[in-house]
């Protein structure tokens, strides 16, 4: 049986490309994280929206 590890909402956000899809992990409050998937497109568009907000 493989080992349980805790499902905790601390640590770096985490984006990986898996297959066709780009998989970004947000831990989220309350413990888990939040994963969502996009395509290369919705990446870049992401990316242009962060910008404008951030600087």
């Amino acid at each position: 049986m493989a080992a349980m590890k805790p499902r905790t909402g601390e640590g770096p956000i985490e984006v990986a490309k898996e297959s066709r899809v780009i998989a970004m992990r947000i831990p989220a409050d309350g413990g888990g994280r939040l994963v969502i998937e996009m395509n290369a497109t919705e990446a870049a568009e992401l990316l242009e929206a962060l910008k404008s907000v951030v600087g």
